[in-house]
């Protein structure tokens, strides 16, 4: 060959724009194939409870808006954490979203115990005209320092005590052991009746209570039924003293790893689901209570005002005792959403 021949780059340019289509290809096929992220939804209740159905409303959603790119998986019955590691898990990436009861949260924030003082919310119309707004909403932010991101309330229901004796006045409880869920304020409230407050995970209670080594508890008519408490106990005092709400958390590192378009879709999606399994909340509460009537297992107890008034005085002093930690501003706005 010449050097002054001209070279031929035509076939070698050909072969190189085949290579890095075959190359385009393979990596669209490796993407198309790759395996969805999983996000597990870990919780401690039944499937029929309104946190159940609104964790499997949640799967459905997100899978049938992110097809083959995000994958839910539901575990619950504290199948994969019971309620006292369950936020240690999240923390630890081995779970990426958890709902425990607000009370839950008492070593990562103070003031969620606002939601554990007792007889202070009417009813649940006020439980959630206080979580919409402006005092309700910055407590979803009240853990972000311990990387924990809040992302919405669910309702569960009023509370109601249960024990193995007709509980009337504040004086029938003096000396009996109840469990509380890990909350120092729960145990205050025991402690101002008398009472024995034993603080016990979710997943033992219906065991504790058919062994006898508990006397009674306190729960909503929902987890009443469907952990079937009240085939062990024989009264249900109907004293709607608290209430039962969760929140639905993820990690600060888990969160911000989500791409912003997929974190808005699966936000949007966790929205309607918690929208549903509130719907569900408020009409389960007097089915439930209704299908435990039913069984004629367990005798309803009434209070009248008098008798309810005497719980509302012995207890209320609670509120002082935890005001400085919960925020005093926090409890004057809890109180006004009583008022429509």
């Amino acid at each position: 060959m010449r050097l002054d021949q001209p070279v031929s780059v035509t076939r070698p340019l050909k072969t190189l724009v085949k290579m890095l289509a075959l190359a385009s290809v393979f990596a669209t096929s490796v993407t198309a194939f790759a395996a969805p992220v999983e996000i597990k939804f870990s919780h401690v209740v039944a499937e029929n409870t309104p946190k159940g159905q609104m964790a499997l409303k949640f799967k459905e959603l997100v899978e049938q808006r992110l097809p083959g790119e995000y994958k839910v998986s539901v575990y619950p019955n504290s199948q994969l954490f019971g309620d006292n590691n369950e936020l240690a898990a999240l923390l630890l990436n081995d779970v990426q979203l958890v709902a425990p009861s607000l009370s839950k949260f008492e070593r990562y924030t103070k003031r969620l115990q606002v939601f554990d003082l007792p007889f202070l919310f009417n009813d649940m119309a006020a439980v959630n005209r206080f979580q919409q707004g402006e005092a309700g909403q910055k407590l979803l932010d009240s853990m972000n320092r311990k990387g924990i991101v809040g992302l919405g309330y669910l309702h569960n229901g009023m509370k109601q005590f249960t024990a193995n004796t007709p509980l009337k006045q504040p004086t029938d409880a003096k000396g009996l052991k109840f469990r509380v869920m890990a909350s120092d304020v729960l145990a205050a409230q025991f402690d101002a009746v008398g009472a024995i407050p034993v603080k016990k995970p979710f997943s033992e209670v219906f065991t504790l209570l058919q062994t006898r080594a508990i006397d009674g508890q306190e729960n909503t008519w929902s987890n009443t039924y469907s952990q079937k408490f009240y085939e062990v106990q024989s009264h249900i005092t109907e004293s709607n003293h608290g209430v039962l709400d969760y929140m639905v958390v993820t990690s600060d590192t888990f969160w911000k790893s989500l791409p912003e378009d997929k974190r808005k879709i699966i936000k949007g999606a966790l929205d309607e689901s918690i929208a549903l399994g509130n719907k569900i909340a408020a009409e389960k509460d007097n089915e439930d209570k209704q299908l435990i009537l039913n069984s004629k297992l367990s005798q309803l107890v009434t209070l009248s005002p008098a008798e309810r008034q005497q719980w509302v005085d012995v207890m209320k002093p609670v509120w002082t005792k935890f005001e400085d930690q919960v925020g005093k501003e926090v409890i004057e706005a809890a109180v006004a959403a009583n008022k429509q």
